[in-house]
């Protein structure tokens, strides 16, 4: 009889012993930065049915088991990567363009659009990214020798920022634009009474009303081609700065068929028709597209001096920039998005236009609101009105790879008094509590990590300036990974459910090939992304 009690209490403890859950995927020996409250790091992550199921040590791994399995050998984890503002459907679209990015001289954009030409029988010949403070002659070029090249073919091409655009004889002549063309909001420059080619702000509209958009089936490609990009650079959710009625039910039809994985944060354009179909029916939620806001104008932009200044620019005496929407039809939008719960995000990048919208927002806002109305650039504050940020809970959206673009040549723009308040993201930071960050592309580069070094470096890739430009404004590490997780997520109301790697929240997690939070910070441009994931899914993996 005795002989049997050994096998029983065998029997016993085997009948004891906790079944392993089965779950979808198990991440481990990994290093994983969870930016919850206490910016806790993990070594284990639990996914099952795209939620995070749990996150701790190795013990977890006595709990669950996954049929996937991924061994990162102390590799390290970060909540998916959020871009606050960019154009997701623009960058997209702009794809089919000629990329000026980086030349350095009109000769160079030339030879560019020669080359495309040979190559694309198109209608219209259309281009992106040439920025005139790259160049030897820091001024607006003409479009004579774009007549020349192309005398029967319309030119268009967008300056880097989106502001402006050099357009041929035939483009104008399209458009209707002579030497009689006035436009509010907006500059057509002129020479002797003849306009140059130069559009500014709200006269690109004037030509961009002529230009064909793609078919539907060339838009599905672009957009899934702009997502795959995304994907690469590990963007998990972006917040896209306008769209139209069109494109946001494109996404939505997209999204729903599971031919597109991007989550979007969709910002309304504020046309009648986005006001009418979603505002006026309130929040518009799905797995991955969120509309809980509208994108208002109030001005230009720095570079090509259409951001609205107190004072005229420093090189250029008699220019003040321009507010780009009457301040009644502002007020008019805001009202009508306060009643019906939406957010309002108000692009605005001179101290003038950034007075006008605090102060709008001002007249609105309770004190200590949780709207999260939010300033989309906040770029040149005047030193009197920081305190509007903190007094109405104002969220300064930022892009702070804008102050590593502009630092070379803001100087003469605003002059030394007005760019000691400008890019000022650790006083805005400290005003709000919070901040978000995104890169505005296409005006800057997808890569949210070049977001990352430009907050804290406030350097460009080669170190300059040796001593970084107006570090004293700076971010450090954990507050400029949270800017682009945790903190832009509640910029988009969805800290519920992203932004952090903690149990209940989707699975949106990246993998980095190195540790961003302690190497040293001249290194983080070429940090690689190894993995993204949405929801649970792989969505890309090198």
């Amino acid at each position: 009889m005795k002989s049997f009690i050994p096998i029983l209490i065998i029997l016993l403890a085997m009948g004891c012993q906790t079944q392993k859950e089965k779950v979808d995927l198990i991440v481990k020996n990994a290093t994983i930065y969870t930016v919850d409250s206490n910016f806790s790091v993990a070594s284990t992550m639990i996914v099952d049915n795209g939620v995070i199921k749990s996150v701790g040590d190795k013990s977890l791994l006595n709990d669950f088991e996954a049929e996937r399995e991924k061994d990162l050998e102390g590799q390290y984890v970060y909540p998916g990567l959020i871009d606050a503002h960019c154009h997701f459907v623009g960058y997209s679209m702009n794809l089919r363009q000629v990329n000026l990015r980086g030349t350095k001289s009109f000769d160079d954009i030339l030879n560019k659009l020669k080359e495309w030409d040979k190559n694309h029988d198109l209608e219209w010949i259309l281009g992106r990214g040439w920025d005139q403070n790259d160049w030897p002659v820091k001024e607006f070029p003409n479009n004579k020798a774009l007549n020349k090249l192309f005398p029967n073919k319309p030119v268009f091409l967008r300056r880097i920022d989106g502001h402006a655009a050099l357009v041929n004889a035939r483009a104008l002549e399209i458009a209707g634009i002579d030497e009689n063309t006035t436009v509010e909001g907006g500059e057509i420059r002129k020479s002797n009474g003849q306009p140059t080619g130069i559009l500014i702000d709200n006269a690109l509209e004037l030509v961009l009303q002529h230009i064909v958009e793609p078919v539907k089936n060339e838009k599905v490609e672009l957009l899934n081609i702009g997502a795959k990009n995304c994907y690469a650079v590990g963007l998990t959710t972006v917040a896209d700065a306008g769209l139209d009625h069109s494109d946001i039910q494109l996404l939505d039809s997209l999204q729903r068929a599971a031919e597109l994985k991007m989550q979007v944060y969709a910002m309304l354009s504020p046309t009648r028709e986005n006001l009418e179909q979603f505002m006026e029916h309130g929040i518009y939620r799905t797995s991955r597209l969120h509309i809980h806001s509208v994108k208002l104008y109030a001005d230009g932009a720095l570079g090509s001096r259409g951001a609205c200044m107190i004072e005229p620019y420093s090189d250029d005496p008699d220019n003040y920039g321009l507010i780009i929407t009457n301040p009644e039809e502002m007020e008019h939008i805001a009202r009508q998005a306060y009643n019906n719960n939406y957010q309002v995000n108000t692009h605005a990048i001179g101290d003038s236009a950034n007075r006008l919208v605090l102060n709008l927002y001002s007249k609105i806002l309770s004190e200590n609101n949780d709207r999260r109305w939010r300033i989309e650039h906040a770029q040149v504050v005047n030193p009197d009105d920081f305190q509007l940020f903190d007094k109405y809970n104002i969220v300064p959206a930022v892009n702070t790879t804008h102050a590593t673009s502009d630092m070379y040549w803001a100087g003469e723009r605003l002059g030394d008094e007005r760019l000691k308040h400008a890019y000022a993201y650790r006083q805005l930071l400290e005003k709000n509590g919070w901040l978000c960050n995104g890169s505005d592309f296409p005006v800057e580069n997808i890569n949210p990590l070049y977001g990352f070094y430009a907050a804290v470096a406030r350097q460009d890739f080669d170190g300059y300036p040796p001593k970084g430009f107006q570090k004293d404004n700076a971010l450090n590490r954990q507050q400029a990974l949270k800017a682009m997780t945790i903190w832009a997520a509640k910029s988009i109301f969805e800290e519920d459910k992203k932004g952090s790697l903690e149990m209940g929240k989707q699975a949106d997690f990246v993998v980095l090939d190195k540790d961003i939070m302690t190497i040293d910070i001249a290194q983080v441009p070429n940090v690689r992304n190894l993995l993204t994931a949405i929801q649970g899914e792989i969505v890309f993996e090198k």
